[in-house]
């Protein structure tokens, strides 16, 4: 007999449609095929399915040549989500079960047992079930309430395949899951670092709120202990909550990495990730035989902090130039060509020299000059140049160290940049651009170069000719200023804003 049942494959962040052909014939050399681009999971298949069968009470078909057929055959399978629409194939094609499945999609790995294990990437596949217009999906219990996010599909959280079984014959039905409604943005600041407790560094924060503002990358530079890694920590204390899209964009990327858990589901805080100075390129901008995210779309909404900037491997630095520019990275491998979002705020902290103490008014710098400058040259000009605001952070006097007194809260600054990302959001309205961070050349020249004063235009045309700006950094400076007229609710780029741009250029010696 033949059977098919649905299922889903994961390309990049979008899911693809698996038909799951099933076979059997008799045969007096019993044999079990697996066909259609299967990767060593996928044929490893075979034993879990095999096994989960008979430890579910149910009969595996014996004197059989099973042939098991995913569809389409050009597209690569990987992975054990096909084990429960394998299992339920076979079911089906040797009459133990008899069901009307055309309307259902099934995803799981079976464990011997029969027992249901969840799987990655669930969410963008019941996604593109709901896109294909299938009404029913089953799915494992741990995933049912990522599954549950996508209005429009009964999902069905199965234990087990002895538990499926029943459900398809109708003897047990299983029961759906209700879902919990999405409240993407709340307790935006519960367990983060608030600014009010950073003593000093006030001018640093100030650039932390441009920053965050307006999506610009920012780079602080300072002696070990001064409090860079504290004051990045807090920067997502200050960003707006997620917008139910955007939580829905972040949770499909975590999906997709297999990184959700067995949780709510959704995620409702800004990412903030702080890979350690020894990672890879793949780890960073993704990769692998078969594409997956890396740090920088693990960011995608949120920040991407670089601790020791310049402890990284200059090459895997230079793998973020392009996604600095566009916003995305493209992976290309022989068979396919995948693009992940990569919208982040780079927050890096980094010391002056070896030491960490060149430039420190109370403690002498011990490294040779030319380790210095050796040292500061991994960051090369064209990285510089995609980096918005460079901000010193000196060493704390004891007298604000000693201070029982707190600054102002995260709160009152986060509702400073909420205020100004409305503005931008009205701003761009009919575009794809979201804050001033990303703004094309065009939309630089219409919303920031047109709309500077006689003086603004005078201190930047200095800035360019003193400071030797190449155009790009001419066009972040214009950028830079627009997100603090927006703080300071000027529909004008004045004079001041434009000199508060141009001080947070880099000066990197």
């Amino acid at each position: 007999m033949l059977a098919k049942v649905l299922s889903c494959a994961v390309v990049g962040l979008d899911g693809e449609l698996v038909d799951v052909e099933v076979d059997i014939s008799r045969s007096q050399l019993p044999s079990t095929t697996v066909v259609g681009l299967p990767d060593t999971a996928v044929q490893e298949s075979r034993e879990r399915v095999r096994s989960a069968i008979r430890n579910s009470g149910l009969s595996w078909p014996v004197n059989s040549r099973v042939t098991i057929n995913l569809a389409p055959a050009d597209l690569r399978k990987e992975g054990p989500a096909y084990d429960l629409p394998i299992a339920t194939g076979i079911l089906l094609a040797s009459g133990q079960v008899v069901a009307d499945v055309e309307d259902a999609v099934f995803i799981g790995e079976l464990a011997l047992t029969g027992d249901v294990r969840p799987v990655r990437g669930l969410l963008p596949m019941v996604m593109l079930a709901r896109a294909r217009g299938i009404k029913r999906a089953f799915v494992p219990v741990d995933n049912a309430a990522e599954a549950g996010l996508v209005r429009g599909v009964a999902v069905y959280p199965v234990p087990g395949l002895a538990a499926l079984a029943s459900h398809l014959l109708g003897a047990i039905p299983l029961p759906a899951y209700e879902p919990i409604a999405p409240t993407a943005g709340t307790d935006p600041i519960g367990g983060l670092t608030d600014f009010a407790d950073i003593v000093g560094q006030e001018h640093v924060k100030r650039a932390l709120e441009v920053a965050a503002a307006g999506g610009h990358n920012v780079v602080m530079k300072g002696p070990p202990g001064s409090g860079k890694t504290l004051l990045a920590r807090a920067v997502p204390s200050i960003l707006p909550p997620l917008t139910s899209d955007e939580a829905m964009e972040v949770t499909r990327i975590y999906s997709v990495a297999g990184l959700l858990g067995s949780g709510p589901g959704l995620i409702s805080k800004r990412p903030f990730r702080a890979p350690h100075h020894t990672i890879s390129n793949a780890g960073l901008v993704g990769g692998g035989s078969v594409p997956r995210p890396g740090e920088i779309t693990l960011a995608h909404r949120g920040v991407l902090f670089l601790d020791e900037l310049l402890e990284f491997d200059p090459r895997v630095l230079e793998m973020l130039r392009q996604p600095l520019e566009d916003k995305t990275v493209t992976i290309s491998r022989a068979k396919q060509a995948v693009t992940f979002p990569a919208s982040f705020i780079l927050c890096a902290a980094l010391n002056p020299c070896p030491c960490g103490f060149y430039g420190d008014p109370e403690r002498e710098c011990v490294c040779p000059p030319q380790q210095v400058s050796r040292y500061q040259r991994r960051l090369s000009g064209p990285l510089i140049d995609r980096i918005d605001l460079f901000a010193d952070v000196p060493r704390v006097p004891f007298e604000k160290l000693a201070s029982v007194g707190r600054g102002e809260p995260s709160e009152a600054v986060r509702a400073r940049v909420a205020g100004a990302r409305e503005v931008q959001a009205e701003r761009f309205r009919d575009s794809l651009t979201q804050v001033n961070g990303e703004m094309s050349p065009p939309e630089v020249r219409d919303h920031a170069q047109k709309q500077m004063a006689g003086g603004a235009a005078d201190v930047l045309k200095l800035a360019v000719e003193r400071l030797n700006l190449s155009a790009r950094a001419f066009h972040r400076l214009l950028k830079v200023a627009r997100t603090i007229a927006d703080l300071d609710g000027s529909e004008r780029i004045e004079t001041a804003h434009m000199g508060e741009s141009i001080q947070y250029r880099a000066r990197i010696e």
